[in-house]
């Protein structure tokens, strides 16, 4: 049996008991001493639990703790006896303080208590003590149960150690991450992020980054609201180099949500992540225009890229800074232009067609994947039809047709909606004919993806009023029959006005007219008619007309 000197919870009991009797005997500060009772006998309930875990006062956070506990009940004895006199030896103010010192102790002490109890950590001592097998998985759990609770109890030190083991936790596998998570790491992580300590907080900006990054685990960041948004805002401002690129990458995974993108913008984060894409790191600096590029995504937030000049500087960035950053840029302004036509003429001012051919022929940039931001860039600019001129006269058609057999499924949509808007003018028509942009469309009609199929016969219906390339269309085989499949119903999420339309343009060629029958168009078109498609009554008459001189022809 331990001996109660050695043992702590027996010694901390014993203290307790002699306060209790203590107390009632005390002349000054009685409703201090009320309050300390109060926690004393919290503190005794947790002292029952401990004695019930076998390893309470072997593990090093619980006999840490329990040694604290004990040390500080010492110390309320002293003290409860200096209370019992009217006259206060070492004054009224310094006992007073002494007294408050107490209470804060035992507060400190009730509540790591609590997160000790309920955190399991000494139910995986015990359970590892007796020798148990256990999964890997198991093993990570109860690690990561035992850094929760060492980020939260203990020396500064060892609060510190436990940060550095968690750390190189998380970024060993992200079944790490999502098992960290599951053991209610983001909240005091969030907590940490309060610290006095710069080293303390950095750290954790940088495991919240880490946990950013697990797409399974961002709802938990995003739960923890402005809270969250407040502490990384403040990092963006004040934080180191590498502290700031972290905050971004968290900003990143939590500025996808409207509201948090209208509390970013709001709180002038437009302006402090500008300043880190002129200043910062060259990683700082791409996820930053990351964060920006989820920003400009929202309306709200546009007005602020115009005040802080962010065109500029966004411009600048896409010309000099990494891949990385050179994409975010590139994607941050597509945002900003797609929706209004004062952005686009700003941009175009600033340089923006120039910047965007540099982008293109980049020599770092074979990756076509990494073309698909630059694509949709073209696309919204070209929807404005003096801008579209200028594209075509700076050798954007040829660029485009090089991408619409890009590898790249997103590119390749990318790049058709963008054929689309330059089709609308007629000078543009007949040079992307010319310069092949028919025939990649016509094998994108057979692609797997519906919006594959929809952005191709969507850009052929625009392409095809100019007559030169209705010449081209029919000398590619195949591309009538599949334009008429588009008109089935059982393809389904396809706008069927744009295969209507591009069928309707050829349909006063007698060999077009022919392919469409035998190819079915009637009966698909009949069921179109039903659900008034517009377009789909005029070509069923033309293809029915077709087929009426057909019968004449051969009697």
């Amino acid at each position: 049996m331990k001996e109660p000197e050695n043992d702590p919870i027996e010694s901390s009991t014993q203290l307790i008991s002699s306060l209790h009797d203590q107390i009632p005997l005390i002349q000054n500060f009685k409703g201090k001493w009320a309050l300390i009772r109060a926690k004393l006998s919290e503190l005794q309930a947790q002292l029952v639990d401990f004695a019930d875990f076998p390893t309470s006062t072997s593990h090093p956070l619980s006999l840490h703790l329990l040694l604290s506990v004990s040390l500080t009940l010492s110390d309320a004895v002293s003290l409860s006896l200096k209370c019992q006199t009217s006259n206060l030896s070492a004054g009224k103010l310094r006992t007073q303080s002494d007294v408050d010192s107490i209470l804060a102790r035992l507060d400190r002490h009730v509540a790591d208590a609590e997160i000790l109890i309920k955190s399991g950590v000494l139910v995986d001592s015990a359970v590892s003590s007796a020798g148990s097998s256990s999964s890997k998985r198991e093993t990570v759990r109860a690690e990561c149960r035992n850094l929760v609770t060492r980020l939260q109890v203990g020396s500064a030190e060892s609060r510190n150690s436990a940060m550095e083991s968690l750390l190189g936790l998380l970024q060993e596998d992200d079944k790490h991450v999502m098992i960290a998570v599951a053991q209610g790491i983001v909240p005091v992580l969030v907590r940490l992020l309060d610290s006095s300590s710069i080293e303390t907080k950095e750290n954790a900006v940088f495991a919240i980054s880490i946990v950013s990054k697990v797409e399974s685990s961002k709802h938990v960041l995003i739960a923890e609201g402005l809270s969250l948004l407040n502490h990384l805002m403040r990092v963006l401002d004040s934080g180191s180099g590498f502290a700031k690129e972290k905050a971004c990458l968290a900003l990143q995974a939590l500025s996808f949500s409207k509201e948090n993108a209208r509390a970013i913008g709001s709180r002038g984060g437009v302006s402090s992540l500008l300043d880190i894409c002129q200043g910062g790191t060259p990683g700082s600096q791409a996820s930053a225009a990351g964060v920006l590029r989820n920003l400009a995504g929202f309306a709200e937030n546009q007005e602020n890229f115009v005040e802080e000049n962010g065109v500029g500087v966004l411009l600048g960035l896409a010309g000099s800074g990494t891949a990385l950053a050179q994409e975010n840029a590139i994607g941050c302004l597509c945002h900003l232009v797609s929706g209004s036509e004062s952005l686009k003429l700003l941009v175009v001012r600033e340089g923006g067609i120039e910047c965007l051919k540099n982008y293109w022929d980049s020599g770092w940039n074979n990756n076509n994947r990494n073309l698909e931001v630059a694509v949709e860039f073209l696309r919204h600019l070209a929807s404005c039809s003096p801008f579209a001129e200028v594209l075509v006269s700076d050798g954007f058609v040829a660029r485009l047709v090089g991408v619409l057999s890009s590898g790249v499924l997103g590119v390749r949509i990318a790049a058709a909606k963008a054929a689309y808007e330059l089709g609308f003018c007629s000078k543009t028509q007949k040079e992307m004919g010319e310069c092949g942009c028919i025939a990649p469309l016509i094998k994108m009609l057979d692609g797997k993806a519906v919006e594959e199929k929809e952005s191709a016969v969507k850009a052929l219906s625009a392409l095809i009023l100019y007559a030169g390339n209705r010449k081209i269309f029919k000398k590619h085989g195949g591309g009538v029959v599949s334009s008429v499949q588009l008109l089935n119903p059982s393809v389904q999420k396809l706008d069927k006005k744009y295969p209507v339309a591009l069928l309707a343009s050829l349909a006063h060629s007698k060999k077009c007219r022919k392919q469409m029958i035998a190819a079915g168009a009637c009966l698909h078109l009949q069921k179109l008619v039903d659900l008034e498609v517009e377009g789909s009554k005029k070509l069923l008459e033309s293809l029915g007309r077709g087929k009426i001189w057909g019968v004449f022809a051969r009697s």
